[in-house]
């Protein structure tokens, strides 16, 4: 039980806090006119995709240190410096906020992808009628992408009981792991760390299976 609640309660983080970063931001990247500047934001926002998983949890892991540049950071407003990765209160917000960092750029591709879709002379009948940048993007972009968060919304939600082996695997250690501890770790230890249990690990995986189908 505590696997699986630790296994919802993160993609339940992810769904609430991460999901509509991209939409945010490709909202904000739409209404840049400048368009070397706006080329300029895109790729800065998509280059941590681009980035190795490996890569990104080892900068975060050396960043964390008592010694790193976080607790330097940290350190300048009087906190007592601690190694943050072992701190279990701070694992899942950690993981979340390193998951918005390296995705939100790449997700945002498919929401300006549906704005680019949308007509120009409907934004040119709002600015007749008065409308500003804001009124334009709650009344016309939002409405015109909204099909198009439903469907990524549904495919986030049916991979619930998938909270991202590789990047909580390399961020575990021992201190966090009644927190961070998920279904997906649990299989790889009962399969290649203390045995070779496959039919049960074929079984949990079953069971995540249908989850997410329901």
């Amino acid at each position: 039980w505590r696997l699986i609640r630790n296994t919802l309660l993160l993609n339940i983080l992810q769904i609430i806090l991460a999901f509509p970063v991209p939409i945010i931001l490709a909202l904000l990247i739409n209404e840049i006119q400048c368009r070397p500047y706006k080329k300029l934001v895109q790729t800065v926002s998509y280059m941590p995709h681009f980035i190795s998983l490996v890569v990104m949890c080892s900068l975060l892991l050396t960043f964390s240190r008592s010694d790193g540049i976080f607790n330097d950071f940290l350190a300048l407003f009087g906190v007592e410096r601690s190694n943050l990765m072992a701190n279990a209160k701070l694992f899942r917000p950690m993981y979340v906020l390193s998951g918005i960092w390296q995705e939100a750029g790449w997700g945002s591709i498919i929401y300006l992808a549906a704005i680019s879709a949308i007509s120009p002379e409907l934004y040119e009948a709002a600015t007749i009628d008065g409308a500003g940048k804001f009124q334009k993007m709650i009344a016309i972009t939002w409405p015109s992408i909204r099909p198009t968060a439903v469907v990524m919304l549904i495919l986030a939600v049916g991979g619930v009981m998938n909270a991202g082996f590789d990047q909580i695997f390399n961020l575990q250690n021992p201190a966090v792991r009644p927190v961070s501890d998920i279904l997906d770790t649990y299989i790889y230890r009962i399969t290649f760390g203390t045995g070779t249990d496959f039919g049960f690990s074929t079984g949990v995986g079953l069971f995540k299976s249908v989850i997410n189908f329901i």
